[in-house]
């Protein structure tokens, strides 16, 4: 993009600094929601502009905040940073180099929520960044851009800042929550949904950071400016998160509906070392895998091209794979990593996990048994469909997709049942 509209430190030096932002029109779209529109209307300009949660669901943002219970206070939003899927980093660098913008969305999603209180949940990792968000927070108090009585209006908000223990469960939504209040963080039946019972069993909006990140632009620019980035079911701008074996990894913002080709090779600068492209992983380990033939190269990344090739844009972690791989290993790496990550409250997940992992093991040291490879997928389909939150579900239906579009790379491991 000629312009970055959520990475603008790449654009402006020093966006870092209160100073520089509110130079270039940082708060200005705040200003005008909370003294010109009723939260109503900021709701419908969301709406209107099409964007979608830029987490990993991409359901759409002004939806899920008309749901909140009619009539009940208090109110509260809660931004997720647990940024902890493998292959994602894009939220820490807005976090680290926009981060006024982003505390600005924070403060727009509040006033539309009608929520006088609003949390960052931080990954434990974050730390060093949790202590830069809270001064940050810290120079906005100063300034009267935080607290009571906002420009002269009876709205006021707190924003804190929360850091979690390092557990990738807490990214979804609900364990969030019961993390937040000091609880095991371990997700929750639903219904009912955040949005009727959430944080401290009140009405509750969760939004991804780059999500919120999103919204001073679209309050300044408008819905129809916004629509006009992207595709007509996925609009706006998007962070690609490119690593792997590639070139140039880093994040990317780019419009939605770009394709793979375009990402990996004109931005990307191709695989290193001038090795083959042999897969993707489109949503970091979350996401079915993606043979890398032409037509998903030259597969928009947006929600509604994703399913048409058997995967989903998910975060839009995009990890390239080389032709160097065994996708048996790979399957391996990435079951280790969720059997680790599971909270263990549901069975399906917790006992598919564990059987996953140990066939896998097994033909991982090359212990393979005739059989193995069904009993794998086996397993893997049994498990969808059946647990409490996504994270069975991603196990799952990445290990089935590695069985379905590989299979040839675990067979090559057992020989003659060995």
């Amino acid at each position: 993009m000629a312009e970055h509209i959520l990475l603008r430190h790449r654009d402006i030096p020093d966006i870092d600094q209160l100073d520089v932002y509110l130079a270039h029109g940082g708060f200005e779209a705040l200003k005008s929601a909370v003294t010109g529109k009723s939260p109503q209307e900021v709701i419908d300009i969301v709406k209107a502009s099409g964007l979608r949660g830029r987490g990993g669901a991409g359901f759409p943002t002004g939806v899920k905040w008309s749901f909140l219970s009619p009539g009940v206070f208090p109110r509260y939003v809660v931004a997720n940073a647990d940024e902890s899927e493998p292959g994602t980093f894009k939220d820490r660098e807005i976090m680290e180099r926009n981060p006024y913008q982003f505390l600005e969305g924070v403060a727009i999603c509040a006033y539309a929520a009608q929520a006088a209180t609003a949390y960052i949940y931080c990954r434990g990792e974050f730390w060093d960044l949790a202590h830069e968000l809270e001064r940050h927070i810290e120079v906005l108090r100063q300034r009267g851009l935080l607290g009571e009585n906002l420009f002269g209006t009876d709205f006021g908000l707190d924003i804190r800042v929360h850091l979690g223990a390092g557990a990738y469960i807490c990214g979804e939504e609900t364990a969030l929550l019961s993390s937040l209040e000091g609880r095991l963080g371990q997700p929750r039946l639903r219904p009912p949904f955040p949005a009727a019972e959430g944080l401290y069993a009140k009405p509750t909006v969760v939004n991804n950071v780059e999500t919120l990140t999103n919204l001073p632009p679209i309050l300044a620019r408008g819905a129809d400016w916004y629509r006009s980035i992207g595709t007509e079911r996925s609009s706006g701008p998007k962070i690609f998160c490119l690593s792997g074996h590639i070139e140039r990894p880093g994040n990317y913002e780019l419009p939605l509906g770009t394709t793979f080709r375009e990402l990996i090779f004109e931005h990307g600068g191709g695989v290193r070392d001038g090795k083959a492209l042999k897969a993707i992983l489109p949503a970091g380990a979350s996401a079915p895998i993606l043979l890398a033939s032409d037509e998903v190269l030259d597969t928009p990344m947006d929600y509604e091209s994703l399913p048409k090739v058997g995967s989903v844009l998910g975060s839009a972690s995009v990890i390239v794979v080389d032709e160097t791989v065994d996708v048996a290993w790979l399957a391996y790496k990435i079951i280790d990593f969720f059997k680790h990550e599971s909270c263990g409250k549901c069975t399906p997940c917790r006992e598919g996990t564990y059987w996953l992992h140990s066939i896998l093991r097994r033909i991982e040291r090359g212990e393979g048994r005739a059989g193995d490879i069904d009993l794998l997928y086996s397993v893997a389909r049994a498990i969808q469909g059946k647990t409490l939150c996504a994270l069975g579900e991603f196990a799952a239906g990445e290990i089935a997709s590695d069985v379905e579009r590989f299979r040839g790379d675990f067979e090559a491991r057992i020989v003659d049942g060995k």
